[in-house]
């Protein structure tokens, strides 16, 4: 089969599967373990939480709702506790837990559940020997004896847990299989907190297997390995690729895509990041996926503008990344193009809409009597109420420049990525992501982005965050200071 004709049959059929899956960072595998991938069991929330494992690792008969009865649930602890018996080797070890991982592998959603229970509730740090080590340490303060007290309390702390995920991931596919498990199990810790222990553990471990010095960056171009370039189409979480002309132009001279990997998963790129070449600022993301357009005159290029950013395992949530992607790949791109003046990115605004539904009345209340007044003549009813402004705002995208309404969203957004917080952080996630980055809100762009996704996420707005590379602590202290930093013409839109 030709190249062309092989990835467009991928393309339609990577498709299909996101159809099935959408979520909002790109999906994680769905497979099962090692060699193959784990299947994504149904969330758990409409289990009872019953029994804990110790009551039922002591019990006769097991309840209704229980997947693994008390022997074989006896008998998979016994399995899990000689993966770390201290007489063993590593190797041994390794050997032991990758015969769980095939357990696994064919378990039922519900027996997996109990693996994790297991896993989280019986392989816990001895309490005693914690409280104990936690009196002679807090004794010892002060006196010479301080650090090595210290250290006995830090050692009593250790959960036998944490050598447990060290034994899994000594084989092969290790990293693999507990990267795809907190995949999935993330969906049921809403409704069992039991599994928090667990979750907490692994997310610890993996922030240090995956450290940015253990990853490499490493380019994506159309001469990449086909099964390389069906990740990007499988993974792509901001921009469906929709067919193989799409994913060559996101691959074309005038673009870049980069992403980190990792040695033990040398196929599976953990986060990418798309680029654009071109010669100003990016107002609309629908000139940079023209598939017809021509690409840019490299030589004239001096802004590098970020428009898709995926992350593309679950299992690795809370472990991050994106901040040095980005500052490497900048480093990369001003090495190869030293024209470069401007990095920005041409960002979606997710949660602005539904923002908006909750807070529309309240951003009307702020308005002084002239904006008002122009608002409801545009509406057709004075004064405007919360449901006629949202209505006009329906049609976006057939709002003359100078609509009140339209100036209503740009003011209305303006403030959201500004001012509103949660938990004393940006409100929206990608604003978040950005300016916790050292970025700052820059511009807003009307019909930056008029696809569906982008009328029903922020009416078709988009916004561009700016790195100016010399402020970037200067933007971090603002923001850690309660302070969103933003461009003079953001604040101009200020209610």
């Amino acid at each position: 089969m030709t190249g062309p004709g092989w990835l467009n049959r991928s393309v339609s059929r990577l498709a299909g599967e996101k159809k099935e899956s959408k979520m909002p960072v790109a999906a994680v595998d769905d497979a099962q373990h090692a060699p193959k991938k784990i299947v994504n069991s149904a969330p758990a929330d409409g289990l009872p939480v019953g029994r804990s494992t110790r009551e039922r690792l002591n019990a006769t008969l097991r309840k209704k709702e229980e997947a693994l009865s008390p022997r074989v649930l006896r008998r998979t602890l016994l399995e899990l506790q000689a993966i770390v018996d201290p007489r063993v080797s590593e190797v041994e070890g390794g050997r032991r837990a990758m015969g769980v991982a095939g357990w696994y592998a064919k378990a039922a959603p519900n027996e997996r559940r109990d693996m994790w229970l297991l896993m989280s509730e019986q392989f816990v740090a001895d309490a005693q020997k914690t409280k104990l080590a936690q009196e002679q340490f807090a004794a010892a303060v002060g006196t010479p004896d301080e650090a090595a007290a210290e250290v006995r309390y830090r050692r009593a702390t250790v959960s036998p847990r944490r050598r447990l995920l060290q034994r899994f991931s000594a084989f092969p596919e290790g990293i693999r299989f507990l990267v795809d498990l907190r995949a999935d199990m993330l969906p049921h810790l809403k409704a069992d907190k039991r599994l928090q222990a667990l979750d907490v553990e692994m997310e610890y471990m993996f922030s240090t297997w995956f450290d940015v010095g253990f990853l490499d960056l490493r380019r994506i171009s159309w001469d990449s390995p086909a099964s390389l370039i069906e990740k990007l189409i499988k993974y792509e979480a901001v921009h469906d690729i929709k067919s193989w002309s799409d994913v060559k132009n996101r691959l074309d001279s005038d673009r870049r895509c980069y992403g980190f990997f990792h040695p033990r998963l040398p196929d599976d790129p953990l986060i990418f990041v798309e680029v654009a070449l071109i010669d100003k600022m990016a107002g609309s993301i629908t000139p940079l996926l023209d598939e017809s357009a021509d690409a840019a005159d490299l030589n004239k290029a001096t802004t590098a503008i970020f428009y898709s950013i995926s992350n593309t395992q679950g299992g690795l949530r809370g472990v991050s990344f994106g901040d040095s992607l980005i500052k490497r790949v900048v480093e990369t791109l001003k090495d190869e193009f030293p024209k470069l003046k401007v990095f920005a990115t041409l960002s979606p605004i997710p949660g602005f809409r539904s923002w908006l539904n909750k807070n529309a009345g309240a951003m009307l209340d702020k308005l002084d009597d002239k904006a008002r007044s122009a608002l409801g003549r545009a509406v057709g009813f004075e004064p405007p109420s919360a449901g006629h402004f949202l209505s006009a705002a329906d049609d976006a995208l057939a709002l003359p420049e100078k609509s009140p309404v339209r100036l209503m969203l740009l003011r209305c957004a303006a403030q959201y990525l500004g001012h509103v917080s949660d938990d004393a952080r940006p409100a929206d996630a990608v604003a978040r992501f950005h300016l916790g980055n050292g970025a700052r809100v820059e511009r807003l762009n009307w019909a930056g982005d008029p696809s569906g996704k982008g009328l029903k996420q922020s009416y078709g707005l988009m916004v561009n965050y700016l790195y100016d590379l010399k402020r970037l602590d200067k933007h971090r202290a603002l923001l850690a200071q309660g302070k969103i930093p933003v461009s003079g013409e953001i604040e101009d839109l200020y209610i």
